[in-house]
């Protein structure tokens, strides 16, 4: 698997002072971090970022959550409610190229570190915010997780059965897709820095990024003029047949198959008949052209789960596959965590915790020159305070060491 890792440097140098918590602003940094940037978690020094989950005098029972958001980065404690503290940050801000923060909204600012001070002290930074909801918007004071704004960004409204109520995504695009935005833009800024020098002010709200991830939505909506609907496993607004969640052996819940036939090539229903063992079908009038197979949609579906209700899921996948129709698998995260080509291609790797046991996750899924990132392990509380002390402000031993006894340093 080495062949298939390597440490990106595209962002050596870039330093990045990371004021983010949970999952949307760690999910931004930590894509710098996979693309080689510095990457310093500033945290509380008793509790640290709240998705560490720690418990009071007690060790922490559930990290994962938290690695899975922080791999590649540092951990620096400071008080940053001690002018010291405070005064520290600032220092650091002058050396830093991004500051990303999605705290409460008005939270940086009380702090004294809002976008005036900082830009005062380093007019080439990137400052990047990710809020629950923008500017403007009559919920902007209000706070935000992930199912919050696919709530109010319209993802529920599109998932689900078409007569049943909407229904939380599984995915947490809400936070993850909102960070994924804020990354790409942030690499724009710091393109567009190599020139002018100059920096920016960046703002994503979690609510406005998902109207990014419901275009398809909003052209249903713009084609029928009425809100696009859920539709369970179909597709509203996509005429075509069949389409949709296939039953497979042996049962369980989720062995399906999803099998999908283009409306733009006639040849993937005679494909699919010989497949199934249904070449009496062929030629049918009945189902001659995807309005009359829509028109016949249950009788459609009965065809074909009578043969997928035989086959094992990926032995489905694989026979439609290679028959050139689109056929996919439903695989939960026990069977994608044991498919050993992910680990060779490097897409998931194990993280070695100097704490916790070592724990496979996806990494950074684009691949450059046929490698993957390496992943290395999320960092424990503070566990690099003196280090980039020292790194970024030229701090000696004795000075830091002041800080500490101060209680400035965690």
């Amino acid at each position: 698997m080495t062949e298939t890792i390597a440490d990106f440097a595209f962002l050596k140098g870039v330093k990045v002072i990371d004021f983010t918590q949970f999952e949307a602003g760690p999910s931004c940094t930590e894509a710098l971090a996979w693309l080689g940037a510095d990457v310093v978690k500033i945290e509380n020094p008793l509790r640290g970022d709240p998705g560490r989950r720690l418990r009071p005098n007690q060790p922490d029972n559930d990290p994962y959550y938290f690695h899975m958001f922080n791999a590649n980065k540092r951990s620096a404690t400071v008080n940053l409610k001690s002018e010291e503290g405070l005064a520290l940050i600032k220092q650091m801000i002058a050396e830093a190229d991004v500051m990303i923060e999605n705290f409460a909204p008005g939270a940086i600012e009380r702090l004294g570190l809002g976008y005036d001070v900082v830009k005062a002290i380093n007019p080439g930074l990137i400052f990047a915010q990710v809020k629950g909801f923008g500017e403007g918007s009559p919920f902007e004071k209000n706070l935000a997780f992930d199912m919050i704004a696919q709530a109010c960004g319209g993802t529920f409204s599109v998932t689900g059965e078409a007569d049943g109520q909407p229904t939380r995504p599984g995915v947490t695009i809400g936070d993850t897709g909102t960070g994924m935005l804020m990354a790409i833009t942030i690499l724009g800024a710091l393109y567009e820095r190599r020139e002018s020098g100059e920096g920016h002010r960046l703002q994503v709200a979690m609510q406005d990024a998902m109207l990014h991830y419901m275009r398809v939505n909003f052209a249903t909506q713009g084609l029928t003029g009425r809100a696009a609907e859920r539709g369970g496993a179909k597709i509203p607004g996509v005429v075509n047949a069949p389409m949709g969640l296939y039953p497979c052996a042996p049962g369980g819940s989720n062995d399906w198959v999803y099998i999908m036939t283009s409306r733009a090539n006639p040849d993937h229903w005679d494909r699919l008949l010989g497949v199934i063992g249904r070449d009496d079908l062929i030629g049918d009038a009945r189902y001659a052209t995807p309005a009359d197979r829509v028109e016949r949609d249950a009788e459609v579906d009965d065809v074909i789960s009578e043969w997928t209700r035989t086959q094992d899921k990926f032995e489905a996948m694989r026979r439609i596959g290679e028959a050139g129709i689109p056929a996919g698998a439903v695989l939960d995260t026990d069977e994608l965590n044991n498919d050993a080509t992910f680990e060779e291609r490097g897409v998931m790797q194990t993280m070695h915790h100097p704490v916790h046991r070592p724990f496979k996750m996806p990494g950074w899924p684009v691949r450059v020159d046929g490698q993957a990132t390496r992943v290395t392990s999320s960092p424990v509380l503070g566990e690099h305070t003196e280090t980039v002390i020292g790194e970024w402000l030229g701090l000696n031993e004795s000075a830091i060491q002041a800080l500490r006894e101060a209680g400035t340093l965690g």
